[in-house]
């Protein structure tokens, strides 16, 4: 952004909007950057002004303008700066939500481990001809990356071989709303991105690695109808990483477990999280195995209009049924009505009465007769 746009008004405005938000880092390094201008415009002023040609009023003057100059470019500065420092500790902060303690403490373990080896190995690289010196950042980053990354990797089996099994809870400053788990039907079903967004869905939502693998395998499929679902499936990972950034995909997998459902119930007891999902199979075997289940199939038919026996129902008849005589039609809803006597009066409105309702997993029917 321009210089000249950053007007004293608009200055002033942000810093106020800084500390009324409680954004303290932000207005930290306002305040150093811009004490650091002035000290810098301060040192240039004196150095390079002319001091005998100016008189002294006029030097002192000129080198006023120059610290608040200075003073007014480290404020620009540090606004930008500041703001990247937010967002960065923001996302931090979210990534940090689903690491747990032992994930930590063996990345950092893992990463002393690197520096100190590339410390030993810096030892002969230095003395190496022209090229020793700039090897060596390259030894201490890449040494350094490598075992963190592996300590973060294999953390769940080093906590498990040394006993740290408490290590393995997933933290989280809100410890009374569990992750959720994302499974594929859920995903390609596609409800929850709405119900996330309208903040329905509270808490981490997150997808693990081997999900977005299976995902991907059907949006790869040769068959055109489950290519469909699997692009679907991706749209509504890109639509949640969108909304604020409440999605994290976690590397975490099974490999002595073949089946996804299997390794998502494994990865559900190990994070204290519950799964989401809309297959039926995955929420009883869930269920069975103490895992806190939330479909979103029960949620859509709890929300459902209800109607009980003697309510009168305007509809329109839109086939015919299975049994003799018998009519279909729907409510708004998406629920069926199966109407008696219903057959003959295919396409058009008629009114129902309700005799009875039929409520099961796979969804709820009511059952009418025709008013005249």
């Amino acid at each position: 952004m321009p210089l000249g746009r950053h007007t004293g008004r608009d200055l002033y405005a942000a810093t106020m909007r800084e500390l009324m938000g409680g954004d303290l880092m932000a207005f930290a390094i306002r305040l150093l950057m811009a004490l650091v201008g002035g000290v810098v415009f301060y040192e240039v002023g004196i150095r390079y002004l002319p001091a005998a040609g100016l008189g002294a009023v006029g030097y002192g003057l000129l080198v006023a303008a120059c610290v608040v100059a200075g003073v007014a470019v480290g404020a620009v500065i540090g606004h930008l700066l500041g703001k990247a420092v937010a967002k960065l500790g923001r996302a931090l902060d979210r990534a940090g939500s689903t690491v747990t303690a032992s994930g930590l403490i063996f990345t950092s373990i893992g990463l002393f481990v690197g520096l100190a080896i590339a410390a030993l190995g810096s030892l002969s690289v230095k003395n190496l001809p022209v090229v020793g010196l700039y090897l060596l950042p390259l030894l201490f980053a890449v040494s350094g990356y490598l075992f963190a990354y592996l300590g973060f990797k294999r953390h769940t089996d080093l906590a498990r071989v040394l006993g740290f099994k408490g290590l393995l809870q997933q933290p989280g400053a809100k410890q009374f709303i569990k992750p959720k788990l994302l499974d594929t039907s859920a995903i390609i079903d596609g409800r929850v991105a709405a119900a996330a967004t309208k903040g329905f869905i509270e808490g981490d939502l997150v997808v693990p690695a081997f999900v977005l693998e299976e995902l991907q395998s059907i949006a790869d499929s040769g068959e055109p109808g489950k290519r469909a679902r699997g692009r679907r499936g991706l749209d509504t990972i890109r639509s949640l990483q969108e909304d604020g950034g409440r999605l994290t995909i976690i590397e975490r997998d099974f490999p002595n477990l073949g089946e996804v459902d299997a390794k998502l119930i494994k990865l559900a007891k190990e994070m204290k999280a519950c799964i989401l999902t809309t297959d039926y199979n995955l929420d009883k075997v869930s269920q069975i195995q103490g895992v806190e289940v939330l479909n979103i199939n029960d949620l859509a038919n709890s929300l459902k209009a209800s109607v009980l026996p003697g309510e009168t129902l305007r509809v329109r008849v839109l086939r015919e049924g299975k049994e003799a005589a018998q009519g279909v039609a729907y409510l708004d809803d998406g629920t069926m009505v199966v109407i008696e006597g219903g057959r003959s009066r295919v396409g058009d409105e008629v009114d129902v009465e309700v005799t009875s309702v039929l409520q099961n997993p796979s969804g709820k029917m009511v059952f009418t007769r025709l008013v005249s």
